[in-house]
């Protein structure tokens, strides 16, 4: 497992942008799969983004297409998320999180990741 620790929330107006970051111990980062997801007050977890070890493939929720965008520089073991054209219902604690190469779980599933960081608060007024 890798230890990971977010940062860049704050608060922010509609239409604004924000960038998260995630920074990683461990020298094998680039051989996990890097996913973000995030939490509002009484609902579930859900994913927002993930980026593939191979392939640089990059996957994102329908909500968030177009508007955030997942990178990784391995080199500085950190994922970033980039999110423009904030919405007040992207209000959350968005959570990093790592996960094996090989998984019977898809990207988007909270099962298939094994390490999470503490959390970051975003919070986008209207």
């Amino acid at each position: 497992q890798v230890q990971l620790v977010e940062s860049g929330g704050g608060s922010v107006q509609a239409g604004g942008s924000l960038r998260l970051s995630c920074a990683a111990s461990g020298r094998t980062f680039s051989r996990y799969v890097m996913g973000w997801f995030r939490q509002a007050p009484g609902l579930e977890r859900e994913f927002v983004a993930a980026y593939s070890w191979s392939g640089g493939s990059t996957y994102y929720a329908d909500s968030v297409k177009g508007r955030f965008t997942i990178s990784r520089d391995n080199a500085k073991n950190t994922v970033y998320l980039q999110m423009t054209s904030l919405k007040s219902e992207d209000t959350a604690v968005y959570y990093c999180a790592a996960g094996p190469v090989s998984s019977y779980y898809r990207y988007d599933v909270v099962r298939r990741y094994n390490s999470w960081g503490q959390g970051t608060q975003v919070t986008v007024s209207s």
